[in-house]
């Protein structure tokens, strides 16, 4: 009898219960693909709205000009400068703030009640409506030290609306890191930040981009963050300065479609630079994850 069991029905239980994880395995995968779909659908509905609707706004002149008679003609140019400049600003800020409080996190500091306050705050950060953003840069940045609505003040701003992001994507590809890799470096006679440097953030780096792309995407399309600390409804000159005034996309669409005198006149515009944030959202995550690939091979 027991060498049956052994042999023959005896193995049914575990076979069958192999089954049922494989099945719910499969339907949780199919459940994940089916979310990523909805997704890619949204996405691809939202962008063929905005070009079906803002194509023919479009132009060369509407790239490269200002906007002129009460927004109602010209272009975007200086809204497309200000948003990357405010993007690529808060990144840089975002990238060098989170990379080292991951490294501090993960590889100083010691498991105990500071480190799970601090990541404790940092999750709940996460969570925080870019409004309270934007009302804290304005207290903070604008009017306590005085760098008044500026460029300077919307990148320290939006830095910090999308530090969460970096962090917490800096201390998972830290994570990712094998310990092999920093016991062997340690071995070989390097010391314990020789060894972050040039062993463990190289290998982490596609991680570490992986939310820098996130973040810029965000602080790109972000309104409430600068409508108080950096972006004006108009200025008829780029910014040449740190603490200069500028445009951005996102806020100069929300002036047309809620606080211009000729809401429907400007309605081709208000869709063209939507069309236009969008496209260069895109074209900023896709070079990234390019550059993430190559780093990756």
């Amino acid at each position: 009898m027991d060498g049956l069991k052994r042999g023959g029905f005896g193995d049914d239980a575990p076979r069958g219960r192999a089954r049922f994880r494989a099945w719910k395995q499969g339907l949780a995968f199919t459940a994940l693909r089916f979310a990523a779909l909805i997704n890619c659908l949204a996405l691809a509905v939202i962008v063929c709205f905005l070009f079906a609707n803002g194509w023919k706004a479009i132009s060369w002149s509407f790239i490269t000009q200002p906007p002129v008679n009460s927004m109602t003609q010209g272009g975007i140019f200086p809204c497309i400068v200000g948003t990357f400049l405010l993007s690529l600003g808060a990144m840089a800020v975002a990238l060098a703030l989170g990379t080292a409080s991951a490294i501090y996190l993960h590889e100083y500091a010691r498991p105990g009640l500071l480190v799970k306050a601090i990541k404790f705050g940092v999750n709940n950060l996460a969570g925080i409506p870019s409004i309270v953003f934007g009302l804290f840069g304005l207290a903070f940045f604008v009017t306590w030290f005085k760098f008044g609505v500026s460029l300077l003040s919307g990148i320290l701003t939006l830095g910090i609306l999308i530090l969460p992001i970096l962090i917490g994507s800096a201390e998972e590809a830290l994570a990712a890191v094998p310990q092999s890799y920093r016991e062997a470096s340690l071995a070989l006679g390097a010391s314990r930040w020789q060894t972050i440097y040039g062993v463990v953030l190289p290998a982490a780096a596609p991680g570490i981009l992986t939310g820098a792309i996130l973040g810029v995407g965000r602080a790109a399309g972000e309104t409430a963050a600068i409508m108080f600390t950096a972006a004006v409804y108009f200025i008829p000159h780029l910014p040449g300065s740190l603490f200069d005034q500028v445009m951005a996309l996102p806020y100069h669409i929300y002036v047309l479609a809620s606080a211009g005198t000729q809401i429907d006149l400007t309605r081709p515009i208000q869709y063209g630079t939507a069309l236009v944030l969008i496209v260069l959202v895109l074209g900023t995550n896709l070079a990234a994850i390019l550059y993430r690939a190559k780093l990756r091979r």
